[in-house]
């Protein structure tokens, strides 16, 4: 089963890092949140990986064709030209890369990389987010649901902190406690290739009228989450998935 993740957007929100590399390179404990994306499809059994690029594109593809390269001990031969690997350290991976182009819509690039699917149902998933969501839960619920697509609905993190307080004192704070109400697109989907159809092309973005359209013909199932979920999409959600990583407490490592 193919993993499409979608890594070609600007990222803004998230400038002071993301002027530098594509937004799923920034790193979460010395990795691309991409590699981080990939490794817990990987606890799955999940290891044939489309990519879509866009925005600086190329650093990814020097990422991967580099991997071996910065994952092993190795001994270069100058004279020769040569270079001899040791304890290869390497992923069970298979990547297609592609280019969907910089201004491409989220819709838009998951259209362009039809050719290189299948007739099975694909995962799809955002390159700036990360969760522990039962990936392999939630596939055998949209197989046997029988409809085009399925997405994870989530309670997002709350806007702000919250403080619980007794007796008239401030006993403790908990950073960002999920909403109490409210579900959102959680960014982790099971679909079938005919949902493609639904996209028109480069200017669809996929949460608008490719959702909206499946939505009102009775064609997304919602596979709901209520575990952990958080994306990364200003400084202050990076470095909180960088401290989590740090304190050896990230709920996504599975490996």
């Amino acid at each position: 089963m193919k993993v499409v993740i979608l890594a070609g957007g600007l990222g803004t929100r998230i400038a002071e890092e993301s002027h530098l590399r594509p937004k799923p390179m920034i790193e979460i404990g010395g990795r691309p949140i991409l590699w981080h994306i990939m490794k817990y499809y990987s606890g799955f059994g999940l290891n044939d990986f489309i990519i879509c690029l866009g925005y600086k594109g190329y650093i990814v593809k020097e990422f991967f064709a580099n991997y071996v390269l910065h994952s092993s001990d190795l001994s270069v031969d100058l004279a020769n030209n040569s270079l001899t690997y040791h304890n290869q350290r390497s992923e069970d991976w298979k990547v297609t890369l592609v280019d969907t182009g910089e201004s491409t819509l989220t819709g838009g690039r998951v259209k362009r990389i039809a050719k290189y699917l299948d007739d099975e149902p694909f995962c799809l998933t955002y390159g700036d987010g990360l969760s522990n969501v039962d990936i392999s839960a939630q596939i055998e619920a949209h197989k046997a649901s029988g409809l085009l697509a399925t997405m994870t609905i989530v309670r997002p993190p709350a806007r702000y902190g919250s403080s619980r307080v007794e007796n008239g004192r401030v006993i403790e704070f908990v950073e960002k406690p999920q909403a109490s109400e409210g579900l959102i697109n959680g960014g982790f989907f099971v679909m079938n290739p005919a949902a493609l159809q639904y996209i028109e092309g480069d200017d669809t973005p996929l949460e608008a009228d490719p959702l909206e359209k499946l939505a009102a013909n009775e064609q997304l199932g919602a596979w709901e989450h209520r575990g952990f979920w958080q994306a990364m999409d200003t400084l202050r959600e990076k470095n909180l998935l960088e401290d989590m990583w740090a304190k050896g407490e990230a709920p996504w490592k599975n490996w």
